[in-house]
């Protein structure tokens, strides 16, 4: 399998393993935020809402697409990072796997609501600001900091967004609704009126859905990460894909560039174009008797993958330099073109999906009993209410579904969710009714959880790499 000695088998099993295991925990450590108001109000028994969120959350993965796992692979350029060395690449996946589960399982184990996506991204940059460090790294910057600004920018953005529309909604209902039976803490022991119960019901659904559709993704991406860093030659480009596609667009980038007026270029911008120029032209020549993927030389599939990564990266130059002029035409054909080339190598094998979804759903319907109480009864002084808690739940439900299917961007359910709960607090009692040690806590975890993710992930890879 992949011809790799059994010894490397092994550790590319147990790297994926790990990925699985990060999952798993991120499951059973964000799944309080989809079943804490359906668990708490006794709208559903524990066993049933954690088995129907742990459903949605399956099917959240697969509707959720790539684009987020994409963002996670690329704010951490490979590329630059790997060479012959396949133990380099088992460092680096080694380093933020082991890092992200540790930082997970001590907040989980705490009861607070910490977030699974800083604790990922954090180790990821971590380990491309420890392989920047190294004397024989060659390459410059080891992170896609553009990437990670807009990456930080949404999980900043986000938690505002969704306090700031828990307490519009919370207002709205307080206006509007007649009924306020919505407005009453839960009764330990009965279930809410039928009206109240199916509404939670929905919220819970929306939520644990969206959580799958996007937390999802970035265990799809890590996995991509582990695939592409050990065993490039079999995944760095998607093999299901027919090269003579590849080559048209090939064509139609090449006719497009040289139709580019370079009298009048600037020198920078000249580079930009002799560079895009030569790697068309480079690799529609290595593409023209190839009939399948499978037809590539092994050792040269991820320098094709990194000439199309480059290609692409040149096209947005061209398109965003002020002194290139390309008409209307050329500039939907040079998009259209880089999109299916960067089909090649933007993409996810379904079983990749599949393992990650179940991990997911597994990993859900455990270990959800310390945070719910948390987010039930600690984040203000009073117990949560139902419109509480179903305010909170759909707007965390809208941010991340956003976030997900049009700005393909990652962001922290639990971060969510938390503020929305906390935005919910304040609209019914004001700033007061927050409860300051478990805000505190909380805070305290939040920021805490980039920096900390960020040093283990660097340290252990450091270590990882003086080892071998």
């Amino acid at each position: 399998m992949f011809g790799l000695e059994t010894h490397l088998l092994l550790l590319l099993f147990l790297c994926l393993l790990a990925a699985c295991a990060f999952e798993f925990v991120n499951g059973f450590h964000d799944t309080a935020n989809a079943v804490a108001t359906v668990i708490y109000t006794n709208t559903l028994r524990p066993w049933v809402a954690v088995v129907w969120s742990a459903f949605w959350n399956f099917i959240g993965v697969f509707a959720g697409g790539i684009g987020v796992a994409m963002g996670i692979v690329y704010l951490l350029p490979v590329e630059a990072l790997i060479d012959q060395n396949i133990y380099h690449g088992i460092a680096m996946i080694g380093a933020l796997l082991l890092s992200a589960i540790l930082w997970n399982l001590g907040t989980w184990y705490y009861g607070l609501p910490s977030s699974s996506s800083h604790t990922l991204i954090g180790s990821i940059l971590g380990v491309g600001v420890a392989f920047s460090l190294l004397p024989d790294n060659t390459s410059g910057a080891a992170v896609n900091w553009d990437e990670a600004i807009k990456t930080g920018l949404s999980l900043i953005v986000s938690p505002f967004l969704g306090f700031t529309l828990t307490v519009f909604l919370m207002f709205i209902l307080k206006r509007f609704v007649k009924n306020k039976a919505i407005f009453r803490q839960p009764h330990k022991r009965k279930p809410p009126p039928l009206w109240i119960r199916l509404i939670l019901i929905l919220t819970c659904t929306l939520v644990s859905f969206f959580h799958g559709s996007n937390d999802g993704q970035k265990g799809v991406g890590l996995v991509m990460l582990i695939l592409i860093g050990i065993v490039p030659s079999f995944f760095a480009l998607d093999s299901n894909k027919n090269p003579i596609v590849i080559q048209a667009s090939l064509t139609q980038v090449e006719q497009v560039i040289n139709r580019i007026d370079t009298a009048s270029l600037s020198k920078n911008d000249m580079e930009i174009v002799t560079k895009m120029k030569d790697r068309a032209s480079d690799l529609n020549t290595l593409f023209a008797p190839i009939n399948t993927i499978e037809g590539l030389p092994k050792k040269s599939r991820f320098l094709i993958r990194r000439d199309i990564l480059l290609l692409a990266k040149g096209s947005e130059n061209i398109l965003s330099s002020p002194g290139i002029a390309l008409s209307q035409l050329d500039r939907s054909t040079l998009k259209e073109n880089i999109s299916t080339l960067r089909s090649f190598t933007d993409y996810a094998p379904d079983w990749v999906i599949l393992m990650i979804a179940m991990s997911l759903g597994c990993g859900t319907m455990i270990g959800w009993k310390r945070i719910v109480k948390t987010i039930g009864e600690k984040i203000g002084k009073e117990h949560l209410t139902y419109a509480q808690g179903a305010s909170a739940e759909l707007m965390a439900a809208g941010v991340i579904g956003f976030s997900t299917f049009i700005f393909k961007l990652p962001v922290s359910t639990t971060h969510i969710l938390s503020s929305g709960i906390a935005g919910s607090m304040v609209a019914n009692k004001g700033i007061r009714n927050l409860n300051p040690a478990t805000i505190r806590n909380i805070a305290l975890a939040w920021v805490l959880t980039l920096p900390v993710s960020m040093f283990l992930a660097g340290t252990l890879f450091l270590i990882f790499r003086w080892a071998i």
